[in-house]
């Protein structure tokens, strides 16, 4: 064995291991000894012929994939018997120095990231119960599943809990994740290096693709050629595609409609702002992982009613109060969290409207009275402008749910409910009534 191989092979190992339940590794690729490393071809030997045809037909992916991400892109695994390889030549590696550099590693998936850490609520049911479909059955349940909504709300961590989760239950499904930037960057280290070969082999032999922030192929021509031939070679061959983005593919106007198209083919489905529950429960969360010890539970009250639209934000706040207790000496309590969110997040104040106003908008947007909207009537032109105006109050306003539903004619509070929750999985599917209530509450917020 060559010096490479004898440092390689032991991480190509640990690779192999998380990818598998102990069991499979310990019966299927533990016996597995390296004989061989080439310019282009790592060499494996196993016990007998129908041990290896099982592994190469059954986890020759795995395999290839683990020795790209130790070796780089280019390397191909063969996998033969003890007997045949002993008659063999010996390999030896290609000089490092006369060979094209390799792209950076697909990077580890954040352990943290998991579908137990996220949190649940109305702004990201639909997405969270899509991503956890398609972790359990790639490339079956939906396929592409495209997660929308603005930054900082959980799409990436939705990506790394569904790598997470078939690096533990995949059962040797080899999955790839890369953001927009790495692809890109990759590429153009493919064309400079004459390694495209390489590179698609590197990104379309997987079982599943997850790609962040696809709006950045915007005004990348040769970018996005190469990701729709990319998308194609994964789709026909059953891998599961899935991609985030900060915008519905309709509105990724820079890029071409055969793309969009081939976005929007599969399942939509958004992640937005979280609601106050919601983002209590996050903090709650954080601050139990983090050990964080608490004066008084209302400082994190008051950090969830300051910091509305952005997860990422709202823990950055609580991350900046405990650090400033922490120089300070001083308890975390509601009046530190004030006193930190007055000298850091001003802007982050949220404004927020009243139940009036938010109907006001929706009769002024649909052409309907106030008396109208708030009928029982059910005909189809009251009763979806009825269902954004209950979904508009819980977003926008302060008050409870069984405070809008007597707001809406005296309804109970889980009318109010299945109002929200036909809204947020119409908005999914629908690129017009995402729109539609994404204008409104941009226009309700914008008023003075």
């Amino acid at each position: 064995m060559t010096t490479e191989l004898e440092h390689a092979w032991p991480e190509i190992l640990a690779h192999l291991r998380r990818a598998v339940p102990d069991s499979t590794f310990d019966i299927w690729l533990s016996h597995l000894e390296p004989v061989g490393l080439g310019p282009t071809t790592l060499v494996l030997a196993c016990p007998d012929d129908s041990r290896r045809r099982w592994i190469a037909d059954r986890f020759g992916r795995l395999l290839q994939s683990a020795a790209e991400d130790v070796l780089g892109p280019g390397i191909t695994v063969d996998v033969t018997t003890a007997d045949e390889a002993s008659r063999r030549p010996p390999a030896q590696r290609s000089d490092p120095a006369r060979s094209a550099p390799a792209p950076a590693p697909t990077p580890t998936f954040q352990p943290k990231l998991t579908f137990e850490q996220f949190v649940i609520g109305d702004s990201n049911r639909l997405a969270h119960a899509a991503a956890l479909s398609v972790a359990e059955m790639p490339g079956q349940a939906y396929n592409p599943l495209f997660i929308y909504g603005p930054p900082g709300n959980g799409k990436t961590h939705l990506l790394h809990s569904i790598g997470n989760y078939l690096q533990a239950y995949g059962g040797g499904l080899t999955v790839r994740y890369a953001t927009i930037e790495s692809f890109t960057n990759e590429f153009v280290s493919a064309l400079q290096t004459g390694s495209v070969e390489a590179f698609k082999a590197r990104f379309r032999h997987v079982d599943v693709l997850l790609v962040d922030d696809v709006q950045f192929l915007e005004s990348k021509a040769r970018t996005e050629e190469e990701f729709f031939h990319t998308f194609n070679a994964l789709y026909d061959t059953g891998s599961q595609l899935v991609l985030t983005s900060d915008r519905t593919p309709r509105d990724l106007a820079g890029l071409e409609d055969r793309l969009r198209e081939r976005f929007e083919s599969g399942l939509l489905t958004d992640v937005r702002a979280p609601d106050p529950d919601t983002r209590l429960t996050i903090l709650r969360k954080r601050a139990q992982h983090d050990r964080i010890e608490l004066a008084e539970p209302r400082a994190l009250e008051v950090i969830a009613e300051r910091i509305t639209d952005n997860i990422r934000v709202l823990e950055g706040a609580l991350i900046r109060v405990v650090a400033f207790a922490s120089l300070t000496g001083r308890p975390v309590d509601a009046d530190l969290a004030t006193e930190v969110l007055d000298g850091l997040y001003r802007q982050e104040r949220p404004t927020r409207r009243s139940i009036d106003e938010v109907q006001q908008a929706i009769c002024d947007s649909f052409g309907l009275t106030t008396a109208e909207l708030l009928s029982s009537g059910r005909a189809q032109r009251l009763v979806w402008p009825r269902q954004v105006a209950m979904y508009l109050a819980r977003e926008l306003t302060d008050q409870t749910l069984p405070a809008i539903g007597r707001a809406f004619g005296g309804r109970d509070h889980t009318t109010v409910m299945h109002a929200c929750r036909r809204t947020a999985e119409r908005i999914a599917s629908d690129p017009e009534a995402n729109r539609l209530v994404r204008d409104l509450t941009d226009r309700l917020r914008a008023r003075a």
